[in-house]
This record gives structure tokens, sequence and C-alpha cells, in this order.
């Protein structure tokens, strides 16, 4: 793909910026007018919320206390453009309780159906679709997924991404500019949206910055505020996962961070 043009303030850093440029798949998310129980899309397609695709032999994921998790995001890999490193088959789904999602340990659970797992027959004794299942959840419809390969350039808040604007931070540089170029230059700098890869986008901070051995972690999953989607006060949901274990295809060893306003 073309790169992103570089806007006229930042022109001095240009080639730099350019290099730091990277590919990414942005997803549109778009709510259906149907009730939770009544999922009208196909059970192995992409979606947030819905009925979730579970072979035949493979467990429906559960709580501690043996209760059903609820799918949150299901993402085919078969209908993303290519991005290098990503898969081309498989399903990676993220599960939350409905009473403990907010709390990132017990709340939680990232499921990687294979290739292989995707030619056995859907299991078709899950449990029913509770509609009070829903109500604290911060995914409220479930919404169709389309997805657009992309290009992304960075923001302040991304520990992957730093820069030296000639002697001065992300911060610092901005400060000075006019009304107009302090535009620019964030429309330039964005990382919000939905999105598959790229740089990530927070509210508070980055917290692979505070651990040595989260560094380097990959940004598998995205999910921004929407029309029917908050977490928490305006807050940002996404799915990291080591390097190594995105390596080995090891998507069940991810984990999933949120922050908030």
């Amino acid at each position: 793909m073309e790169e992103v043009e570089v806007p006229k303030v930042l022109k001095q850093f240009a080639q730099s910026l350019i290099s730091k440029q990277r590919p990414y798949i942005a997803v549109k998310a778009t709510p259906l007018d149907s009730e939770l129980d009544k999922d009208p899309l196909d059970v192995k397609q992409s979606k947030f919320l819905g009925k979730p695709f579970i072979p035949v032999g493979i467990e429906y994921p559960k709580d501690k206390n043996g209760e059903p998790l609820v799918l949150i995001a299901q993402i085919n890999f078969s209908e993303l453009p290519q991005l290098e490193g990503f898969p081309d088959e498989g399903i990676l789904q993220l599960y939350f309780s409905s009473t403990e999602w907010w709390g990132m340990s017990e709340g939680e659970r990232i499921l990687y159906i294979s290739g292989d797992d995707l030619k056995k027959d859907h299991n078709k004794n899950l449990p029913p679709i509770n509609q009070k299942l829903y109500e604290d959840l911060p995914i409220w419809k479930i919404h169709k997924l389309r997805f657009e390969k992309a290009i992304d350039t960075g923001n302040s808040e991304d520990c992957h991404f730093s820069f030296d604007f000639g002697g001065k931070d992300y911060w610092e540089f901005e400060e000075g500019l006019t009304e107009d170029d302090k535009k620019s230059f964030s429309d330039y700098f964005t990382s919000c949206g939905h999105k598959i890869g790229g740089y990530a986008y927070f509210t508070q901070g980055d917290p692979r910055d505070y651990s040595k051995n989260q560094r380097d972690d990959i940004q598998l999953l995205q999910i921004d505020i929407d029309d029917e989607i908050m977490f928490g006060d305006s807050g940002i949901g996404h799915i990291f996962i080591s390097p190594e274990n995105f390596a080995n295809r090891a998507f069940e060893k991810a984990y999933f961070y949120w922050d908030c306003c």
C-alpha cells in the first residue's frame, strides 16, 4: 500500500515518520437491528456479540463457577485482507463473564479455533442466549464486521512508537504549534478505531511500557468506542500477544486489556 502523506508541519521529519508507518486492518463495525438471541450472521462469520462457532469436541467457555461466558468478538481470519504475520485461516474469539469482565483476570477468555477445527461440525448444543447476561457488557448490539487494509502512522501512547521531534517530545512539539498546525498534527497521529494489528491507542497509557516481558507484545485486536460500544467511561479494549506465541499461533495465550477516562 502507499504510505500516508506527512502533513506540511511535519515535513522536516517526513522520511523518519514514513519509516515508522505500518500496515493494519481497519474494522468497520455495523450494529444490526436484531435481538441478541436471533443472530442473523453465519455462525463462522466475524462479529461482535452473537452466536459463536464452537466445533464438536471443544467445550463452550465457562467462568470459574461453571457459568457460560458471553461472546464479545469473533474474528475469522479467512475474511481479512492479507497482513504479514497474521494467519489466513482460523477464528479468534473473545469471551467475557457477564459479571466480572472489568477485572481482566477471571472475567475473560480467549479461544482460537484452528483451520482444522473449522472443518468439524458446529456444536448445536450451546447455552441459550439470555438477554440479562448482556445488560452490563460494553457492547450492546450484534455487529457485522467489514475489513479493509490501511496504514497506521503511530501515536503518543503506543510504546512501540517513539519519536524525537528535533529534541522535543510529542507534547512539547505540539504545544508550540498554531491551532491549524495542531489539527494537522493530531489528525496525522491517530490510531483510533476498531482494528487488527497496527499501533494501539489508550486513554490512560500503554501497559506494555511498564513490563519488560510485555514490551514487544503485538496488538491482535482493538475495540474502540462506537455508537453501541463503550468500555467503562469512553474506554478502549485490546487483545495483545507475545511475539513468540504469535509466531507459534498460540492465540489462546493472548490476553485482554482495557482502560478508560
